[in-house]
């Protein structure tokens, strides 16, 4: 399975939703994982972005349904990356 990074910006309405119910961030955890997308890891940051999602998924059309079902709910934007395990990445290059 693929990994992946989703930076996530929650909205004036997302903001609200958390802070009102901070327990909705783990309840979206399990819409992701229904939606057959792994959630690895989950940050959240201090700056441009409000968390960071390590998901893993068996196909970026996983991960493009995740991305616009969750930014369609109008709560949060998201920036979703690929990522490569180092080890991997390093064995790309020696080939």
């Amino acid at each position: 399975m693929a990994v992946y990074v989703m930076l996530t910006t929650l909205t004036d309405e997302g903001r609200k939703t958390v802070k009102d119910n901070p327990g909705r961030i783990k309840e979206v955890n399990k819409e992701v994982e229904a939606m057959g997308v792994k959630v690895i890891a989950q940050y959240a940051l201090l700056g441009q972005y409000d968390f960071i999602n390590v998901l893993e998924a068996p196909s970026s059309e996983a991960i493009v349904k995740v991305a616009v079902e969750l930014g369609s709910r109008g709560t949060l934007q998201t920036n979703t990356l690929s990522a490569m395990a180092l080890d991997d990445f390093i064995a790309t290059l020696k080939n």
